[in-house]
């Protein structure tokens, strides 16, 4: 069951690579019927197989925490560092954008207590700033018999002042992603979730799972611009500049007003008082 498994996720995954809903969706179906033609199976015989561990959620859960490690292994041989998921897939906890999720990355659940919930919680530490932003983003996975999917993911941040929350539902296989900004003058003290998945007052024996795998919580530091220092000047050295203009300009006369010949002022009048003379002409008859 675990060589199918990690089989059958592989064929899910390759066959969402490309093409429209419809063609993945004949793609998977193609896919899978290779995997069980493989190990010598029917359908009919690989759903028997998946109800029978189903009600035995201890052996399911072992089962299938072993193909995690087995898929995620895969996923760095195929190089799994391309797409919106990848992007961050070689971020550490340190730097301006680093991924500080602190738990396992993948998980499985199914619509039956206590294995239909998973909480998770984590306290800020000296490398949070005010004003970061976050985006937590997975990839979805639901291996479902027949019923409605129904799946959620809430989150609760703690500010010094406030309290801000978010959460998503998701029905579908594929990236999901949430973001979460807080206020701008704020620093984060405590993050704290869970994952649910729905369907709990359905006690039958068909399979509904939910994988979730690639799980990241990507925080962003808010860039801040310095601000120019404002330049200072001595009113002293200003002042004295501000006459040594005065006196340079008096010299030198005024550059933009066209030169003409100073006017020559008369005995005894004001000094730089200046006497236009007045030429009148007389008309002769």
């Amino acid at each position: 069951m675990e060589d199918i498994l990690v089989e059958y996720h592989l064929a899910r995954s390759a066959a969402s690579e490309n093409g429209d809903w419809d063609t993945q969706n004949y793609n998977r179906m193609l896919y899978m019927d290779a995997v069980l033609q493989k190990h010598g199976l029917t359908p009919e015989q690989f759903d028997s197989s998946l109800v029978y561990y189903y009600t035995r959620s201890d052996r399911f859960i072992d089962i299938y925490q072993r193909v995690v490690a087995r898929l995620e292994d895969q996923a760095v041989l195929l190089g799994a560092s391309e797409g919106e998921i990848g992007r961050f897939a070689s971020l550490d906890n340190q730097g301006d954008t680093a991924n500080i999720w602190p738990h396992n990355t993948t998980m499985l659940l199914f619509p039956r207590p206590p294995y239909h919930c998973y909480e998770f919680s984590f306290v800020g530490d000296s490398t949070f700033r005010a004003g970061d932003t976050f985006l937590f983003q997975f990839i979805s996975d639901f291996v479902y018999q027949s019923g409605t999917k129904d799946a959620m993911l809430y989150l609760q941040a703690a500010y010094p002042d406030t309290v801000v929350i978010r959460q998503t539902r998701f029905s579908s296989s594929g990236l999901n992603q949430l973001r979460l900004e807080g206020p701008k003058d704020a620093t984060l003290k405590q993050l704290s979730g869970f994952f649910y998945l729905g369907g709990t007052d359905d006690r039958s024996t068909t399979v509904r799972l939910l994988f979730i795998s690639n799980i990241q919580l990507i925080r962003f530091h808010q860039k801040y611009e310095p601000k120019p220092e404002p330049v200072t000047t001595d009113s002293v050295e200003q002042t004295a500049a501000t006459q040594r203009t005065a006196v340079d300009t008096a010299r030198g006369g005024d550059s933009l007003r066209l030169r003409r010949k100073v006017l020559s002022t008369q005995n005894g009048a004001t000094p730089n008082r200046m006497v236009e003379r007045v030429h009148q002409s007389k008309s002769r008859r």
